[in-house]
């Protein structure tokens, strides 16, 4: 498993990139991606949507099922990644390079996780 040290993690497998006070990226872990098995599909929120801490901003698709993707941060929905809708694949290959979404205006975050106490949580699963 990898576990970039310069992002942020959720208890519930989201990275969060933060690019400065109040922007960030947002994708899923190397951990969810291993669960979830293959990324067939996935349903992207749209640009302008308002997206809630600890509540579902999108959804994946793998061969097993279909997962929500939590939103660590209260805020803004300014970016997609629509290169994710031709090659969902890319969260399996390269999960913290294929982001999901650019959110801005971020007032509220999940209480965050460092590379090492998400390491940790992970161990615990």
């Amino acid at each position: 498993m990898n576990f970039p040290a310069d992002l942020k993690y959720s208890k519930s497998h989201e990275w969060i990139k933060m690019l400065d006070d109040t922007t960030a990226l947002v994708g899923i872990t190397d951990f969810a991606q291993s669960e979830l098995g293959d990324l067939v599909f996935i349903n992207l929120p749209q640009v302008g949507d308002a997206v809630t801490k600890e509540e579902a901003f999108c959804d994946v698709e793998s061969v097993k099922a279909v997962s929500d993707v939590m939103s660590p941060v209260t805020g803004e929905v300014a970016e997609v990644n629509e290169e994710l809708l031709d090659a969902p694949q890319l969260l399996n290959e390269s999960p913290y390079e294929a982001w999901i979404a650019k959110i801005t205006g971020i007032t509220e975050f999940e209480e965050l996780l460092d590379a090492a106490g998400y390491q940790a949580l992970t161990e615990q699963q």
